[in-house]
């Protein structure tokens, strides 16, 4: 298979995804870690991006028949109207909702982006990002592959502006802290995908925190990641020593249990705003997500209105 120009810019993994439909996700990774995708006769990593040109081979692997993951019934789809924060002939934002994949795969059908395609079967939508399946708030949807090369190079460059709600454990020592450690990514022997702190392997990672409010044994900070790694809010928090409010994953068994006792049902990270700069007719686009009930409730119960 020779990519053209419409396939240029894509990561590996992701043109994978999207031209294996039935393919589990652990299955792509795992032909692509053991080389058996070749791209011009030699192996590749996830994040390669393709080129125009690239020769693409792809071993004989068995697509799940149609009947295999019958597609979500529409009338459970109905959220997906109410969840629309922005929306022109090109782009699609949505506020998702708190322990919704943003993709199927690890034994989940359906997640965000096969619901909306099924509720929008004409528009040819593709994820431009993910957002953890705990988090909530905005999520950047394409239409058009040349606006998701654009969108995937803005992200690389560091050029959208992505501000989240968070709810640290503990008091931020500062008003600003701003952290840099290297991550790499590595599963538990169950196969569950995890992040850590790793100063020879990890990859550059920075992350900005800046304190909004004090609350008995928390602080509401906004987060600025300044690169995009995966779990990369939750582990530089945890590794600051305040790990986010009702992590499971990275988080402290104690203080979960207390803020569940609060109410807490959900990890406490938002993704509020997004500012996309230099769209085609030269706006700048900030769009915002308001902070779910649960978690402006936890708000009133720990401190009262802002």
């Amino acid at each position: 298979m020779r990519i053209d120009c419409d396939g240029a810019g894509q990561r590996i993994d992701n043109f994978l995804i999207g031209h294996l439909k039935g393919v589990p996700r652990s299955r792509i990774y795992r032909l692509l870690r053991r080389g058996e995708v070749r791209v011009n006769k030699g192996r590749v990593k996830p994040d390669y991006r393709l080129c125009s040109g690239d020769e693409i081979r792809i071993p004989p692997l068995r697509m799940a028949a149609a009947s295999d993951a019958p597609d979500p019934p529409r009338h459970g789809l109905t959220w997906i109207d109410d969840a629309v924060l922005y929306e022109d002939d090109a782009l699609l934002i949505l506020d998702k909702p708190s322990g919704l994949a943003v993709h199927g795969g690890s034994g989940l059908s359906h997640g965000l982006i096969e619901q909306v395609r099924v509720a929008r079967p004409e528009q040819g939508l593709e994820l431009v990002h993910r957002l953890d399946r705990e988090t909530s708030g905005c999520l950047l949807i394409s239409k058009r592959r040349s606006l998701l090369r654009e969108l995937h190079r803005l992200l690389r460059e560091q050029d959208i502006d992505k501000r989240y709600l968070a709810l640290l454990v503990g008091e931020l020592p500062r008003t600003e802290v701003v952290v840099e450690a290297p991550l790499r990514k590595y599963r538990l022997r169950g196969g569950e995908r995890m992040v850590c702190v790793d100063a020879r392997d990890g990859k550059p990672a920075r992350t900005r925190f800046r304190r909004l409010r004090v609350l008995p044994g928390a602080t509401l900070v906004e987060v600025q990641p300044l690169t995009g790694r995966t779990h990369q809010i939750r582990v530089h928090a945890a590794y600051l020593g305040q790990p986010v409010a009702g992590d499971e994953k990275y988080g402290a068994a104690e203080s979960n249990r207390r803020f569940r006792q609060r109410g807490l049902k959900r990890l406490f990270l938002h993704a509020a705003s997004l500012g996309i700069p230099g769209l085609a007719d030269g706006r700048r686009l900030r769009v915002q997500a308001p902070l779910p009930d649960e978690l402006e409730a936890l708000l009133m119960t720990l401190g009262g209105p802002s």
